[in-house]
């Protein structure tokens, strides 16, 4: 079987770690597959695919569309709508001109399936209409809040074979959108092996974050997230500030971890708005910025906590999945997908998103029971490995692709 995946982008943001994990392991489970990966942008996502031995080439969009996007509407009222509407204004020509080009190259692969990763290369896939091949939609967004997206996907739902939910609640959305498109729900995995439990090293950590040494006895607090507003970098460093006040003798040092990773305008926050804030807070030197790690298990490993603060409805949260590996004990919003296969107070403390004081109090119960770290660590890693391994996740994705393209029907590529 000959399979196409179109990636927006060639970062590795969460959607394209989980592509890797899902291109990793379908190289074991079926090594006749011949894979290949289309993005619309450069990056390291390209070279860790070619060293998995897939052909990957970059096809790319243009800017404009690149950066195009409408998750900036919510909330944002009549002057939201007209800036999108003067930015989407040009992008018809580019589109049909990027869609011939994409067709091209789909051709040229002449494959047996198209795998799409993202919102955009959902709504391009509309230019290998006619070509009778299968089509997955990956879903890892909930597209009922999209206000564009959703009306085009739901207009063009008939292009798709399949979709692939990363969690029940994704799925339960994306069914409402896309109409009669089969939705299979298969939570995302991480490699329980690379994202496994071991010794900590702090002092690389304060090293990365520009912190001089820190104490003996100090504990590490870290949020890992991409620069996204909702991501809760501003809860989080409310909740430090309320800790800072409460126990102000505490050693503790907390800990951003990531970039602003994506291109679309206003859904970020920038480093200096962070450094802002942490300065605002005063939390000037209890406070450190490390920059995107594309190996981020010795940063989980050296955090005594790890903190998912998503302020709104988190499609899966692949660093929840990625922390609890590496046995860490973790403080996730409870709207979380990932959240749907743990138990509050028993592998993690799951609390309502958005609310620092409800952050710092589950904070504050952590750091002061070092017990309860303990047992939550090691619960985490058990749950991991049972719900989160990426060889159960190839395991349900491969089974989708052969309800698609059953044995002995594909072309026969090598």
């Amino acid at each position: 079987m000959r399979i196409v995946f179109l990636n927006p982008v060639g970062i590795l943001g969460g959607a394209e770690r989980a592509l890797v994990d899902l291109l990793a392991c379908l190289r074991t489970l079926e090594p006749a597959l011949s894979l290949h990966l289309i993005t619309g942008t450069d990056g390291p996502l390209l070279e860790t695919a070619r060293g998995l031995g897939v052909q990957a080439r970059v096809l790319a969009l243009p800017d404009r569309l690149s950066a195009l996007g409408d998750s900036g509407l919510r909330n944002q009222g009549l002057a939201g709508a007209l800036r999108f509407t003067r930015d989407v204004a040009p992008t018809p020509l580019l589109l049909a001109r990027y869609g011939v080009a994409l067709r091209r190259a789909v051709c040229e692969v002449a494959p047996d399936l198209l795998h799409s990763n993202g919102i955009k290369t959902h709504l391009l896939s509309a230019a290998t209409t006619g070509l009778g091949i299968p089509r997955v939609w990956h879903v890892h967004d909930f597209l009922g809040e999209r206000p564009l997206v959703r009306r085009a996907l739901a207009g063009m739902h008939p292009l798709a074979s399949a979709a692939i939910a990363n969690s029940r609640a994704v799925g339960d959305d994306a069914r409402t959108v896309l109409g009669n498109v089969p939705v299979h729900v298969v939570p995302n995995g991480v490699d329980v092996e690379r994202f496994s439990p071991g010794p900590g090293d702090g002092a690389h950590l304060d090293a990365l974050a520009a912190l001089p040494p820190a104490p003996p006895g100090t504990l590490r607090v870290g949020l890992v997230a991409t620069y996204a507003r909702w991501k809760g970098h501003d809860v989080f460093l409310e909740a430090a500030a309320l800790l800072n006040r409460q126990v102000p003798h505490r050693p503790v040092r907390f800990y951003l971890v990531g970039a602003p990773l994506y291109r679309t305008a206003d859904s970020q926050f920038t480093e200096a708005e962070l450094c802002e804030q942490v300065e605002r807070h005063g939390l000037t030197g209890r406070v450190g910025l490390v920059p995107f790690q594309s190996e981020p298990a010795r940063i989980y490993r050296a955090l005594d906590v790890f903190v998912h603060a998503s302020t709104r409805r988190e499609p899966f949260g692949l660093t929840i999945a990625e922390a609890l590996a590496c046995g860490r004990a973790a403080v996730i919003s409870k709207d979380s997908g990932a959240a749907e296969a743990l138990q509050d107070g028993e592998d993690a403390l799951a609390i309502a998103p958005g609310d620092a004081n409800v952050l710092a109090a589950a904070l504050r119960r952590l750091l002061e029971d070092e017990a309860l770290r303990t047992t939550l660590a090691r619960a985490a890693r058990h749950t991991a490995v049972r719900c989160f391994s990426r060889e159960r996740y190839a395991r349900e994705i491969l089974a989708v692709y052969r309800r698609l393209v059953p044995t002995g029907t594909a072309r026969g590529h090598s």
